[in-house]
């Protein structure tokens, strides 16, 4: 049996990408779905294809209404709503402020509201769909690698906190997956994404196996984990080799 099988779950920027695809897979591995996404037609279109609950909005206003829909409890919440917001460190106030909320205060208002019911159960899943740029950097692109180094570190407090009271916390950091967010990301995403994307269905693949491991950190592409521990390991020389990138970057830019 599924480990999430009858499970209440809900994905937040589901109307397509990596939302999508999990929120099939967990359909198809017996849960019952609510569909978010901030577009009210994709996210019927989602729900309809797979016979789940459409609960359009806004992804922090909307844990209630998702609640209710799915009797009264969620199990499962995938924080995976993001903005990829490019941009240096002139990058607008109000692109800072909107890149923040979305990819990190969406999450602690998520928390805020479930972890209470989670805590008294004894049981809940929290799922961070991140990036490897919140492990890692993306050249070009200031503010979502900023927010998303936030959202890996609230990932961690949350586990490191919870975990003997049965919260299960997992945080999802793929590189370059073939979605709008991909092509978003212009020639810095054609450089360093494109060539090692993946499918959003390989995504919901690494998570359901990160989730039977029980494991905190989900690598889609499994060669993050060197990137990682190099990072770590020698930041002088990986930060020379990023420098490397973007300079070449610049070089096609112009």
């Amino acid at each position: 049996m599924s480990t999430v099988q009858g499970a209440n779950v809900v994905v937040t920027g589901a109307g397509g990408g990596i939302g999508a695809a999990l929120a099939r897979r967990f359909t198809a591995e017996g849960a019952r779905v609510a569909v978010n996404d901030i577009d009210p037609g994709r996210t019927k279109a989602v729900a309809d294809e797979i016979g789940a609950l459409a609960v359009p909005g806004d992804a922090s206003a909307i844990i209630e209404e998702a609640r209710e829909a799915l009797g009264g409890t969620v199990d499962i919440y995938c924080a995976n709503a993001g903005l990829a917001s490019p941009g240096d460190a002139f990058a607008d106030e109000d692109v800072w402020a909107s890149a923040w909320d979305v990819n990190v205060m969406a999450h602690v208002r998520a928390v805020r509201t479930l972890l209470p019911d989670w805590l008294e159960r004894g049981s809940g899943r929290f799922v961070s769909t991140v990036s490897a740029a919140g492990l890692l950097t993306m050249i070009g692109a200031a503010p979502y690698s900023v927010t998303k180094h936030g959202a890996v570190a609230f990932a961690e407090w949350l586990s490191l906190t919870y975990r003997h009271r049965g919260l299960k916390v997992h945080a999802v950091c793929p590189q370059g997956v073939r979605t709008d967010m991909l092509t978003a990301a212009g020639s810095a995403g054609e450089l360093v994404l494109a060539p090692s994307a993946i499918e959003p269905e390989d995504v919901a693949d690494a998570l359901f196996e990160g989730i039977e491991a029980d494991r905190f950190l989900i690598l889609p592409h499994p060669e993050v984990a060197g990137y990682y521990q190099g990072r770590a390991g020698d930041p002088d020389r990986w930060l020379a080799t990023m420098n490397h990138i973007q300079r070449k970057w610049e070089d096609t830019a112009r």
